[in-house]
């Protein structure tokens, strides 16, 4: 299943708080979940420092234990919004069901 997670912000959280260890040991735990083939894209998005994940889990309990195991979560310093993907049906509406004659 893909999963699109975007990092949303946690409030009280300062930017201190991000310190170089713990910035380290995330890219460290990102690589090993990208390595791993969950997490498939990691961006940021254009305009904030906020991370965008595309991950490939089982069902969303995968999901949320990945991201979890992300050491800025587990400080409670991010957090994610999680949404579930499935493909475009569009193009059968449009085009209806073909079969191979």
């Amino acid at each position: 299943m893909r999963i699109l997670a975007i990092e949303r912000t946690v409030d009280g959280v300062t930017d201190d708080q991000f310190t170089p260890e713990i910035a380290a040991a995330e890219a460290r735990r990102a690589w090993d979940l990208h390595q791993a083939g969950v997490i498939r894209e990691l961006y940021f998005h254009a305009d904030e420092a906020l991370a965008v994940l595309v991950l490939e889990c089982l069902d969303l309990v995968e999901a949320d234990a990945a991201l979890a195991s992300l050491p800025m979560v587990a400080a409670g310093l991010i957090e994610f919004e999680v949404l579930p993907l499935r493909a475009y049906p569009g193009f059968e509406r449009l085009f209806g069901s073909t079969s191979a004659q």
